[in-house]
């Protein structure tokens, strides 16, 4: 009796050792790869909601996509990792955070969020197999020879003209000025906008007004600016936290005219450092509204809003990017870790946009702009700003 109960003890045991070495077979089978994607952006100072924006529209993501499984490109599936590093809107950080990047083996990157930055890493992503997506608008980083990055956004250059033409059709607006800060990003900007302007023949009645990005008292800048009475005023470049003191103190000073910007902005920065004096600023929003938003752009603002609290409609815009990275890749998978296919597929890549309604498609264009394909499509949504949040007042496209 005792060898039989014997017997059954060690058969126990051995069913007991192999149904655990069966599981812990299938839970490292079942485990999924690691993708690393990588920010490298402003996420402190002035601009910090440019760069916030996008993190958390890429850990929103990332965590979704890991909480359902993980995403299957080709043979194998992944958990996506989002690595961050905060460039404070400094070139030479820009460049520290794509070499960080480079030495963790990562071959995709969103950012940076200023032209400075974006040219500034230009050499290190191209040596080292990065293809990026900046929120920065110099053509000659995405016109040939140039190949490694793609625009996230639509362009100053691009949003500048049908924002004048529709205020010229629609609003009455015949002169403008332009004030912008002095540094690289809004002063081109400015000359952009003003070229634009001229080609609609608007009447450009001031834009060598400049101020330093730390100016607290605007009264001083837009003084001589707003004697000239403009139609419309153009905050050319201007950082989110910049905008409401300028809008405060142009309305102060009793302009009553419009104001508008080719840069997106916060509604809660907007709200608190304005208030009712930013009613009827316009802006280019974030890539959707309401009436074009999916089920699953809806449950992406609220698993946003869920993780941080609240939601900026910039990351209407920013929620593309690595949704861009992820489809290019399912579509070639040898893309992973090579960035010529990756390249190779953007000629003719196109993949159901589940942000919208309607069956529009995820697409690179740029050609008209760049002369290749090296921005990711999405709605050009200009917003007015109303009593603490934004109103779509229209939306275009660009090819």
């Amino acid at each position: 009796m005792e060898r039989h109960s014997a017997k059954i003890k060690t058969m126990l045991m051995s069913l007991t050792v192999a149904a655990g070495i069966a599981v812990t077979a299938m839970s490292a089978q079942a485990a999924n790869e690691k993708l690393k994607i990588g920010f490298v952006g402003v996420t402190s100072g002035p601009a910090a909601a440019w760069g916030t924006s996008n993190v958390r529209s890429m850990q929103t993501r990332a965590a979704w996509i890991n909480e359902i499984g993980g995403v299957k490109i080709g043979s194998k599936t992944y958990d996506i990792e989002i690595v961050t590093f905060d460039d404070q809107k400094d070139p030479k950080r820009a460049i520290a955070g794509m070499e960080k990047m480079a030495q963790e083996g990562i071959h995709y990157v969103v950012g940076p969020n200023v032209d400075d930055g974006a040219a500034a890493v230009r050499p290190v992503a191209e040596q080292k197999d990065i293809i990026y997506f900046p929120y920065a608008f110099p053509k000659s980083l995405y016109s040939p020879p140039a190949s490694n990055a793609v625009l996230g956004m639509i362009a100053n250059y691009q949003s500048g003209p049908a924002i004048y033409k529709y205020l010229r059709d629609n609003k009455g607006v015949k002169n403008v000025a332009f004030v912008a800060a002095n540094e690289s990003d809004p002063l081109s900007q400015r000359d952009g906008g003003v070229a634009a302007a001229k080609a609609l023949n608007l009447n450009v009645v001031s834009s060598n007004v400049t101020y330093q990005v730390d100016t607290t008292d605007f009264t001083p800048v837009l003084t001589p600016v707003l004697r000239k009475r403009p139609d419309l005023l153009v905050l050319s470049g201007v950082a989110p936290a910049n905008a409401p003191q300028l809008i405060r103190s142009a309305r102060e000073l009793g302009y009553q005219g419009l104001i508008s910007t080719e840069t997106a902005q916060d509604a809660t920065v907007l709200r608190e450092g304005a208030g009712d004096l930013a009613n009827g600023f316009i802006s280019v929003g974030g890539a959707s509204t309401p009436k074009i938003a999916s089920d699953t752009m809806k449950e992406f603002v609220s698993r946003y809003t869920k993780m941080f609290g609240e939601y900026n409609d910039e990351s209407n815009t920013k929620v593309y990017a690595l949704e861009y990275i992820i489809e290019t890749m399912k579509a070639n998978p040898a893309s992973i870790n090579n960035v010529a296919e990756f390249k190779k597929t953007m000629d003719t890549f196109s993949a159901p946009n589940i942000y919208m309604k309607g069956d529009s498609k995820l697409k690179y264009v740029g050609t008209t702009s760049f002369g290749q394909k090296r921005q990711v499509f999405v709605p050009m949504v200009v917003n007015e700003y109303q009593n603490g949040k934004f109103e779509t007042l229209f939306i275009a496209e660009v090819d």
